[in-house]
């Protein structure tokens, strides 16, 4: 791709957003095709830039262009830049081609209820405004990702957090919407200021916020600012990434429409927080305790996702915390340095094809059962949608790591380089991704036998005549058709003669490290433990019945499970009662304090005022009078003191 072209990637998707919701119900009836088009044209041209790179010697695959000086300000000179190398162009493809898959998923799940040829004159009546956020979730991205500098890549951040909170919100009319996108709008504010604050140690320390002049600087920056640095960047990444401690945004965020679900969940907000720790490595490489914060971070969150998945009966919910427990291992695999960074990102690649084809699906199951989401009211589905159970199917056996399917691939190896770090902690590291990839394939086996097997319990208004489920139109079948077959591809392709670790080792380094554990064993373990996850769940979930409201009578940890292991009762508790407590004392010493003063300040002089204004009596005897008395007792003084 040539540096004149590069602008392009953003700029398509920005220029239909800004049609979109700017031309308001003129573009009703042809938005969503214009929408559609654009993000199709985007991931051509990041096509194009893909061959023209494996056409080039690796040193030179990378392009860059400065757009325009952005902000010349004395010592801070930040041009808006656009880069092009390895590490984005993985982003690129990504972002476009899964996000173009969802924009024509979108087409059929805007028209909800009935096949276009039944009601052709029916649509969500925010379709358009519903294609031109999308449009901006895109752009918002591609510029994150091929920023050249951190006030780049932050002004992609923040329009991400914009995005997300406009279409998480996008039924705005439902409570629990504008809910939801308040919350996560919220507590990305949170890890955002991490981001903002570290910057402001980066051009403090280095002069300058440039990704060259930042990690040329780094080796002569102390082990202290790294550090700093490091984990201000972590805090960033827990937010859009939802990882503990910032997470509680996500499971809520299931309120806007699905296509948006899979849209975050696959392609663009949780795979932000990676793509800054992978981008920032040269940080992270020489500040080992920042590291360490990382993997215990990514350690912590895929378990905590795990255990929240197994006791959710909303599908998407379910598939939520699925999202939250996989991005901990790219977070978990990004902080061992150079041994993970290639395989987060494998497995970002291969996550982002099998968890866009789990959510579509699961759009496809709610568009049949008329919006329901509770899994107990499913069951037997498979015969009826055939499409989507297969095309489900195949991503559960990638998320699950069975071979040779996607997921197996990139976990698998993500599972090694954490056993071969060695010693004590690498056998501890090891064991939680063992036990993650355990639990993960209970709670999804689970969701699939909770949909596509068993009796049907589906709700009264299904079970009339003619108003069975039934499968998806083409234009949401066909998106879910593709990305199955990249669930079931993608990670053989990447893992192919170590093809992505090559290809990405310009950007991330390489690391050849001793083998601690021997990979097959670790295969076969990981193997073993998700046949128990899947033979727990077969036997509680497809020998049993399912009844329709969930059993009180449960474990603590099941109930805990159900409350999101308190992620939002501990926010409460350590920081939002607190900071409701310094609020209210900051306004009374504001109130009674400042205010006081200066309200007391002007009531004095006010009062004072106001008495000394009955001596002005408008009389010009009684001033003549006090001018006299004021003279006789002047001279009564000044004689006095002359006799004293």
């Amino acid at each position: 791709m040539e540096t004149a072209t590069l602008w392009l990637l953003p700029a398509l998707p920005l220029a239909g957003a800004v049609i979109l919701l700017l031309t308001g119900r003129f573009s009703d009836k042809w938005g969503h095709l214009l929408g559609t088009a654009l993000a199709l044209a985007a991931f051509v041209v990041a096509g194009i830039g893909f061959f023209d790179m494996l056409g080039r010697d690796t040193a030179q695959r990378g392009v860059h262009t400065d757009l325009f000086s952005w902000v010349p300000v004395a010592g801070l000179q930040a041009d808006f830049s656009l880069q092009l190398d390895q590490l984005s162009m993985c982003f690129a493809l990504l972002i476009t081609g899964v996000g173009s898959l969802i924009h024509v998923y979108s087409i059929g799940y805007m028209s909800p209820g009935a096949e276009p040829a039944e009601r052709p004159e029916y649509t969500d009546p925010g379709r358009r405004r519903f294609f031109g956020y999308l449009n901006l979730f895109l752009a918002a991205m591609l510029l994150l990702v091929l920023a050249n500098n951190y006030l780049v890549l932050y002004l992609g951040w923040e329009g991400v957090g914009l995005a997300s909170y406009l279409l998480i919100g996008f039924w705005y009319h439902k409570p629990t919407a504008a809910t939801a996108a308040k919350k996560a709008f919220v507590v990305n504010r949170v890890g955002d200021m991490g981001l903002a604050i570290a910057m402001f140690v980066m051009f403090s320390t280095f002069g300058s916020i440039n990704f060259t002049d930042v990690f040329a600087g780094a080796p002569q920056a102390g082990e202290g600012t790294l550090t700093a640095i490091g984990l201000l960047l972590l805090l960033a990444a827990c937010g859009k990434s939802a990882q503990v401690p910032l997470q509680s945004w996500l499971g809520d965020a299931m309120e806007g429409p699905t296509p948006v679900s899979a849209l975050i969940h696959a392609a663009t907000m949780v795979t932000a927080g990676v793509y800054l720790i992978a981008r920032s490595g040269p940080i992270f490489d020489l500040a080992p305790d920042a590291r360490l914060g990382v993997v215990l971070v990514g350690a912590v969150t895929l378990l905590f996702g795990a255990i929240v998945g197994c006791a959710k009966d909303d599908i998407k919910k379910a598939l939520a915390a699925s999202t939250m427990s996989q991005i901990g291992y790219m977070v978990l695999a990004a902080g061992l340095g150079p041994a993970g960074y290639a395989f987060a990102i494998m497995h970002l690649l291969t996550h982002g094809f099998f968890k866009a084809g789990l959510f579509l699906g699961a759009g496809s199951v709610m568009h049949a059962m008329d919006d329901e989401t509770d899994m107990r009211r499913y069951g037997g589905l498979r015969k009826l949608l055939p499409i989507t159970y297969v095309t489900f199917g195949l991503g559960y056996l990638a998320i699950i790591g069975v071979p040779p399917f996607a997921g197996f691939f990139s976990k698998d190896k993500i599972i090694e380089v954490a056993f071969n770090q060695g010693g004590t902690g690498g056998l501890a590291l090891g064991a939680v991704t063992l036990l993650g990839a355990g639990i993960t394939a209970f709670y999804m086996t689970r969701v699939m036998i909770m949909t596509f097997f068993g009796e049907a319990r589906w709700p009264e208004r299904l079970r009339g005549e003619g108003t069975h489920p039934h499968e998806a139109p083409a234009v949401m079948t066909g998106p879910m058709i593709l990305l199955a077959i990249g669930s079931v591809a993608a990670g053989a392709l990447f893992a192919f003669g170590s093809a992505l670790q090559n290809w990405l080792e310009p950007v991330v380094g390489a690391h050849h490290g001793e083998e601690t554990v021997p990979a097959g064993v670790v295969t076969a373990l990981a193997l073993v433990v998700v046949a128990v996850g899947v033979g727990i769940a077969y036997y509680k979930y497809a020998q049993r019945d399912i009844p329709d409201t969930a059993p009180q009578a449960v474990s603590p940890l099941t109930v805990a499970a159900r409350r999101d292991l308190y992620g939002d009762a501990l926010n409460e508790a350590a920081f939002m009662r607190p900071g409701a407590y310094l609020t209210r004392a900051l306004v009374f010493l504001d109130n009674r304090g400042i205010d006081g003063i200066v309200n007391g300040t002007a009531a004095l002089i006010g009062g004072l005022s106001a008495r000394i204004r009955h001596v002005q009596t408008g009389f010009v005897r009684s001033y003549a009078l006090s001018m006299f008395t004021g003279a006789a007792l002047v001279a009564a003084a000044l004689l006095a003191v002359r006799l004293w």
